[in-house]
């Protein structure tokens, strides 16, 4: 799989939905146009890492769109088997809003893009402008990780944010639903989750946090005299799950005739280990590796 295909990156996507008409695309190859598509042609995008919408800002929106149109187009890539034509990989605020001002189309750029580069887009977009709240950027990580195979050092990459950064958001994607409610509604901060989310009953430790105004500090010592969880490490240390690795070492078995082995470290690192019992499997071993 060809991870960041997109090259720059949002400086990219930026140039790609601006307000020029006729623009390179990402590739840089491929030249496209700003078209009116319709809007009951469009679909949302499933792994869009947005899951909540404000209904003021999209109501604020809305009205502006209403006085001056959409003055971003949108991004959006061709899709078989669905209800619609096209699905959106980045601007279904746009979309939505647009809806609400009772427009039939919207200016967009139509894009071949794969599931990987489209969710690396979404991703992109929301993350860099903080449109996410901590929930939804955990699990968009945890997303790209599970679906497209990808590995800590991948997102680091991608994002351009610290393994530490990565990890402690990932964190939260161990909390229980209620909890995780409690974040997206402002209830209690990512710093106070990502500190309970070690603990064996984080939500008991939640709705303590919320009843009695604790501070961070004080939610650090209240977790260190608490029973930890025999999960808590679940997403930093192991990207894959046995069943995956399972996969993955029968299918390079089946290649190179060998035993292997996957071993994951944190953070999505590990080593594969291939065995051989002569000197002669050694040599065609290699001669397979290397060919």
């Amino acid at each position: 799989m060809s991870k960041f295909g997109l090259g720059r990156g949002l400086d990219d996507l930026e140039k790609e939905i601006g307000s020029i008409p006729d623009i390179s695309v990402l590739t840089g190859t491929e030249r496209v146009v700003v078209k009116q598509i319709p809007l009951n042609q469009i679909g949302a995008n499933p792994n869009q890492p947005r899951k909540t919408f404000s209904d003021a800002e999209l109501a604020e929106l809305a009205a502006s769109i209403k006085e001056k149109g959409v003055l971003q187009p949108i991004l959006l890539r061709s899709v078989t088997g669905q209800p619609y034509l096209y699905e959106i990989v980045a601007g279904e605020r746009r979309f939505r809003a647009s809806k609400l001002a009772g427009k039939t189309d919207i200016p967009a750029l139509i894009k071949t893009l794969t599931n990987e580069n489209a969710m690396e887009i979404a991703l992109i977009e929301n993350v860099q402008r903080e449109n996410l709240n901590p929930i939804e950027e955990a699990g968009a990580y945890k997303n790209l990780m599970h679906e497209c195979g990808y590995t800590l050092s991948d997102i680091v990459r991608l994002i351009g944010k610290s393994e530490s950064y990565i990890r402690n958001a990932m964190r939260l994607m161990e909390l229980p639903e209620s909890v995780k409610n409690m974040v997206k509604e402002g209830k209690l901060s990512a710093s106070h989750a990502r500190a309970i989310a070690v603990a064996e009953n984080p939500e008991k430790l939640a709705h303590e946090i919320v009843n009695n105004g604790l501070t961070v500090a004080a939610t650090d010592a209240l977790v260190k005299g608490a029973t930890r969880s025999k999960k808590s490490r679940s997403y930093t240390i192991h990207t894959m799950d046995p069943k995956t690795i399972g996969t993955l070492e029968s299918k390079i078995k089946s290649s190179l005739k060998v035993p292997t082995k996957i071993i994951e470290r944190r953070g999505g690192a590990g080593r594969i280990v291939l065995e051989y019992s002569s000197r002669l499997e050694l040599d065609e071993l290699i001669k397979k590796l290397t060919k």
